[in-house]
């Protein structure tokens, strides 16, 4: 029989990508959906026609237990989260409800329907559990590059989210015995990125002033460094997280670091634009606490799962332009999601 997966967070970037890969892996894809008019459901349906869908919320303990005992799992990926982080200064509580408690609400799903209880040791048949966690739980780094033994400072209420999510999972692993891992992911973008985070920022920018519909992008710190890569290379690493032997967190990145920068000259010139003609720096879009630099230190998942990216941070921010451009040239809309194939 096909092995089984439940996805939460199935209609954003790594959702979509995730259900592409773990369908090309013969897998009976399930995803989590909030609502019975979700636009982004139907959006996801003609991408991915192959996914079944399973109502839930992480807001709602019953629910998820409802869809684990429904799909009946042998993985589950916790996407789901409120994840750009400027919202999470704004919305502070919802931020830690979806992307810290809704953690705990799916561990305990699991649990209960799993039968396990405290002190349990063995992992055989077990449901495992993937939850995504971020680079942004390490903030003000302490070291650079960052590896899995890095201390955590976050600096948003995402960041605080999300290491509650990360040392929620460990303990469950070692509580319980249950095969539960997390991924720390670095930034990883593509063009199903959503319109308000940074990379498709600029890519956007660079496509409308290419096109004519716009004469200038507002931006706001530039010297803000991060390790980007792209997100179907990472979803990869998620899979190959619980299929290994026993469970253990990584840290996934390439290992190299690129301005905002950097990132905006390489989209102005995948568009044949000079950016400084075009980018104006703009004081009220800086964070209240900034993340200056991020970086990882893949060598973990490298070593122990054979994982490598294979997306240039060129190729990427080409890739992302050039989509972009199509995307406005047919007269799509960057805020409904259009920009999927």
């Amino acid at each position: 029989m096909a092995r089984r997966a439940l996805i939460t967070g199935i209609t954003g970037q790594d959702g979509s990508y995730l259900a592409e890969h773990l369908l090309a892996q013969g897998y009976e894809v399930w995803g989590l959906a909030r609502g019975q008019a979700n636009p982004r459901v139907s959006r996801m349906r003609k991408l991915l026609a192959d996914v079944q869908v399973v109502r839930g919320d992480l807001l709602d303990q019953g629910s998820l237990i409802s869809a684990v005992e429904r799909v009946q799992p042998d993985e589950v990926y916790n996407l789901g989260a409120i994840s750009f982080v400027p919202m999470s200064w704004e919305q502070a509580e919802l931020t830690a409800e979806v992307t810290g408690m809704g953690v705990l609400r799916m561990l305990e799903a699991i649990r209960v329907c799993s039968g396990v209880s405290r002190g349990s040791s063995s992992r055989s048949g077990q449901i495992r559990f993937y939850q995504a966690s971020s680079s942004e739980m390490f903030g003000q780094v302490t070291e650079t590059p960052q590896n899995e033994r890095t201390g955590f400072h976050p600096r948003s209420p995402y960041g605080v989210a999300k290491a509650y999510g990360h040392f929620l999972t460990q303990n469950y692993r070692e509580s319980y015995g249950m095969y539960a891992v997390s991924g720390i992911l670095f930034n990883h973008e593509s063009p199903r990125r959503g319109a308000e985070f940074v990379t498709r920022k600029v890519t956007l920018g660079a496509a409308r002033i290419k096109l004519g519909l716009a004469t200038e992008l507002r931006l706001g710190n530039l010297e803000a460094r991060r390790d980007w890569g792209f997100a179907g290379d990472y979803v990869r690493a998620m899979h190959l997280m619980l299929q290994a032997a026993a469970p253990e967190d990584y840290v996934i990145g390439t290992g190299r670091m690129k301005s905002v920068r950097d990132l905006v000259e390489a989209a102005f010139t995948a568009a044949g634009l000079d950016w400084e003609q075009y980018v104006v720096l703009d004081q009220t879009l800086h964070r209240p606490a900034e993340v200056d630099l991020l970086c990882a230190d893949p060598k973990k998942a490298r070593v122990q799962l054979g994982w490598e990216p294979t997306v240039s941070f060129d190729d990427l921010v080409a890739m992302m332009v050039e989509s972009d451009l199509r995307l406005l040239s047919n007269g799509g809309d960057p805020d409904q999601d259009s920009s999927w194939p």
